[in-house]
């Protein structure tokens, strides 16, 4: 389930939102930019506390790839760390809240998978350098490195062994109901495989559909309620035993949610889709002890470059700049 996770990500970090948008009291985007984490005692309780209001906004352009080619965009963003934690705080205009992700339809004779992805949010860090990274950003690994054996699953990931980066990746329909973002890493792209992996642990999405990929194997379990934004969790299923249940009309989860564990639930999230625009908290330890994971020292700089889809596939999205994320007391 992990695999299944990551396996749809083989853009170079993106973005994607309708239209540039600016906000008070936020710094407009250059080129380079500095993101500063400020110091608090306590930790902020969720996306309306209002040490958010105090802290200062980044505001970070995008520009679109494949489909957005030409089209340019932007994100806000705020970021703050305690003893032992910290925080990132993200809000972007989406004109769609994009939760489907091909979820199952009944006609009243037959299942389909209805059209449409959902709305994501990447970020990745280094562990250990990456060559031309800090300048270059995700051009430098979303496309396959020279001599790599593997072209086809070569378009993400690093030129040699010493290389590494720590990829978090936020999903609206897949990640998000069950309450964190993906945690993965990349590395050397293999003869065999490519250079994004999971997290050690369990998580991911599981997907729901019998053998011969016709219909659906699960409904929700007697006693359940559905998960956040109505996506059915992966332990919340039941499997199907009578089709004759379902009516016209009726909608199942294809793509479910599954609880995290180890250090692939890392990352804790917790959003909100209000008036056309996404806000999403991202949340970690300063230090996960995890090798799979940036551990970050308030006494360094870390380069890192973001990402987001806008109910869109892997190559169609927006792409930031190299950030550098400062810590201050």
């Amino acid at each position: 389930m992990r695999k299944q996770m990551f396996l749809g990500m083989t853009m170079c970090l993106t973005l994607s939102i309708i239209g540039v948008f600016f906000f008070s009291g936020s710094v407009a985007g250059a080129a380079k930019q500095n993101l500063i984490a400020t110091y608090l005692k306590v930790a902020p309780t969720g996306l309306d506390d209002g040490v958010w209001g105090k802290i200062k906004a980044l505001e970070v352009p995008f520009d679109g790839k494949e489909k957005f080619a030409g089209k340019k965009t932007a994100l806000t963003t705020k970021a703050v760390y305690t003893d032992k934690e910290i925080y990132f705080w993200f809000t972007w205009k989406d004109g769609t809240m994009s939760l489907t992700k091909e979820a199952w339809k009944y006609d009243g004779q037959t299942w389909s998978h209805l059209k449409g992805d959902e709305d994501r949010i990447a970020l990745l860090f280094e562990i250990n350098r990456i060559n031309n990274f800090a300048t270059k950003g995700c051009a430098i690994v979303c496309h396959v490195p020279q001599g790599a054996p593997n072209a086809k699953d070569g378009k993400f990931g690093t030129s040699t062994e010493a290389e590494k980066g720590d990829l978090w990746h936020w999903k609206a329909a897949r990640s998000d109901p069950a309450g964190y973002a993906d945690d993965g890493y990349l590395t050397k792209i293999s003869d065999t495989k490519g250079g994004r992996k999971g997290d050690s642990g369990k998580g991911g999405d599981k997907q729901n559909m019998t053998e011969d990929k016709s219909k659906p194997m699960y409904m929700l379990a007697p006693g359940k309620k559905l998960g956040k934004n109505g996506i059915m969790l992966a332990a919340d299923a039941v499997e199907i035993t009578d089709y004759k249940v379902f009516k016209p009309g009726d909608v199942i989860t294809y793509r479910m949610p599954v609880a995290a564990e180890g250090s692939f639930a890392d990352i804790k999230a917790v959003s909100r889709y209000s008036d056309g625009a996404w806000t999403v908290m991202l949340s970690r330890k300063l230090d996960t002890g995890h090798d799979d994971d940036v551990a970050f020292n308030p006494q360094r700089k870390y380069s890192f470059a973001m990402a987001l889809f806008d109910d869109s596939k892997d190559q169609d999205s927006y792409d930031s700049e190299t950030l550098t994320l400062e810590f201050k007391r």
